[in-house]
Formats: structure tokens, sequence, C-alpha cells
């Protein structure tokens, strides 16, 4: 019997994508080694960081095996009871949570924090999953536009009240990456246009904080506030720029070690990356995020179901747009908006769920059958 076991075992870390652990692991330690960047210009050299990033790491590689050695049809069995529990964990945050940098969106508990838009992520790929998978066989129209709207946009308002604009662009872009996938069509593509003006503009008047709203004006006119609103960006495009081909070296950029780069850990660990590592370290991570997100979409395409084809679609949304989207506030292309590099930034909240959805991308990978794996193998 233990043979058997051994022998199952081992085919199935034959069939693991290792192309997608690889990058996992890569960017994971790229970011764990500009996090002990930051450390290391602390008063305290505790590496408090780096243990509760480790942490967060060990819970979430066991959660990334719990799902992976799970069938993912699962989850949409539990689709409707998760899109509840995770609702309520979004009213509950705003009653009961605790304000961090303006948000109301955390639960802490001690030295350990949780933040459920995190999860909410994740549940809402599942829900928009299960909601494509039984409409697959309809030819998309406004009808599913608008149902699925109204599935993002509950999780979507409870995110603004917090407020964390940068969290609700995330969720709205995992929609629209679902939505697309799923058979949008140009008339639809008018219609969210006139959408999101209309969002933008009452957001502005009534949902939007003034730092919020500051950052927007900063983005439009980059040289107003430089010592306020507009700093991080500043310092952030400073440290992109001095970091040249070979970088600083890991410990020696004078933006992060010497404090001016505010959220360094967090917000925009991509210019710590580009500091001290130079072009070559941000080509690392880039090309590292290009194999999570073609490996996410190749699986995808060879899924044997609708349900799980949505799924790891909405996945690949959700990584998409963060990488996206944090890069561009790096780089002075987008408002500061708060949002992580997937598996680099520092956050348990963030780190866990991504290992969670590898997992669940991972668990897709081990049941393609033989014949569509080399298929797979070879795209």
């Amino acid at each position: 019997m233990a043979a058997i076991s051994f022998t199952k075992a081992f085919r199935a870390l034959q069939r693991l994508d290792w192309w997608l652990l690889f990058a996992v692991i890569s960017l994971f330690a790229m970011g764990l080694a500009a996090i002990y960047s930051v450390e290391l210009s602390r008063e305290s050299a505790d590496f408090f960081f780096i243990k509760k990033q480790l942490i967060a790491f060990s819970i979430g590689a066991s959660a990334l095996i719990f799902f992976t050695i799970s069938h993912t049809l699962v989850l949409r069995s539990y689709g409707r009871a998760l899109y509840v529990f995770g609702v309520a964990l979004m009213l509950w945050v705003l009653l009961f949570g605790s304000e961090v940098r303006g948000t109301t969106g955390w639960f802490i508990f001690g030295s350990f924090s949780f933040q459920p838009v995190e999860l909410m992520k994740l549940i809402l790929a599942v829900v928009l999953a299960r909601y494509f998978s039984e409409k697959a066989r309809r030819t998309f129209g406004w009808r599913e536009l608008v149902g699925s709207f109204a599935l993002t946009a509950i999780p979507v308002f409870l995110t603004l009240l917090q407020p964390d604009v940068g969290s609700a662009s995330v969720l709205l872009g995992i929609w629209l990456v679902v939505v697309f996938f799923a058979g949008l069509k140009v008339r639809h593509v008018a219609f969210l246009a006139a959408m999101t003006i209309f969002t933008i503009a009452f957001s502005w008047t009534f949902l939007l904080q003034d730092y919020q709203r500051a950052r927007v004006q900063v983005f439009v006119n980059p040289t107003e506030d430089l010592q306020g609103s507009g700093y991080n960006i500043a310092q952030a495009r400073i440290a992109i720029g001095s970091g040249q081909f070979f970088g600083r070296g890991l410990g020696f950029g004078s933006q992060s070690q010497l404090k001016f780069l505010p959220e360094s850990q967090t917000d925009f660990i991509f210019a710590v990356i580009a500091e001290e590592l130079g072009f070559l370290g941000v080509l690392f991570v880039v090309i590292g995020l290009m194999i999570l997100l073609w490996r996410i979409l190749v699986i995808a395409r060879r899924s044997r179901d609708h349900f799980t084809g949505f799924l790891l679609v909405g996945l690949f949304g959700s990584f998409a747009v963060q990488a996206i989207v944090n890069i561009a506030v790096n780089l002075a292309l987008f408002p500061a908006t708060g949002i992580a590099l997937p598996l680099m930034s520092y956050g348990g909240s963030s780190l866990l769920v991504s290992l969670m959805m590898i997992g669940i991308v991972e668990g897709v990978a081990v049941r393609i059958p033989l014949v569509d794996r080399l298929q797979v193998a070879t795209v």
C-alpha cells in the first residue's frame, strides 16, 4: 500500500505545471529579497516583515497543496454560499474592522491582520464562473452582462465604502476579463464606457476621500504638490531611474534605505527592485509575471468544462489587473491606488489568497488528460 501511495504521489508531482510553480517561487523569492532590503533600513533589526511573510507563505503553501488535490468542481457546488460568506465579511469589516492608512478594511488579531477583500477576489471569480457556466450555451447578451455585473457591483460598492478604490478596481477588472472571454460585443463595450464615466463621476462626488482626489489630481499634473500627495510617485520615479541597468545593489538603494520611498515593502516594491537590481531585476520580474499569466491561460484553454475555464480566466484577470496597475502606478502611468504586486509585495492576505489561486490552477493542471497534457507542455 505504501508503494502504491508513493507511486500516486510521484505521478501527481509529474503532472504539476512546473513552469507555473517556477514562476511563483521565483517571484516570491524576488519579493522576499526586496522586503529584506527594506528591513535593513529599519532601526530594529528583528526582520519582522520577513518573518510574517514566511509564515504567510507557509500557510499559503499548505492551502496550495489542499486546492491542488481537491477537485475544482467542489467550488462550483459551494459558489452561492461562498458569495454570501464573502459579502457578509465585507459588511462585517465595515462595521467592526480596523482602519489602516485611511481604509476600514482589516481584521486585526494581535500582530496578524486579514483583509476580506483579498478573499473576495477569489470568491468573485468562482461566482462569475458558476454564472457563465450555467449560461454557456446561450449567446452573450444584455441579460448576461447585467446579471454578472449585479453580482460584481455588490462587493465593489462595499469596497468603495471602506474606501478602497484600488481593490474595487481589481474586482471590476476580474469581471471585465471574464465577460470579455464570455463573448462581450462592441455595443456592450460602448455601454460599459458610458457606465465607467458615470461611475467615475459618482465616485468622485460621493465616495472618494480628499486624499484620493488629490492622488488623481497629482496624476493629471505630476508637478503638483510634490511634498504632499505627489510625493510617493515622485520618489518612485527617482528610484526607478537611478537603478539604471545593473542597479545599486541589494540593500544599497538610497530611496528605500534612507526612507524617502514610503510603503516601499508593499505598494512600491517594484521601485525598490528597479533601484537596487536595475533593469535586469525588472526584466526578471516581468518575465516571471508573463510566465505566470501564460500558464494560467494555457491550462484554462485545456480545461474540460465551462466552469473551470471561466474560473481560471477570472484568476488570470485578478493576477493580470493587479500586476499591470501596480507597475503602472510605480511608473507614474496610473494614480496611486494601493494595489499589491502579486506574490511579491508584503502582505499576508494577498500572498495567502494568491497561493490559493495557484493551487486551484494546479488542481486543474494535474487532472488534464494525457493527450491534452502533451499539448499544454508544448504550447
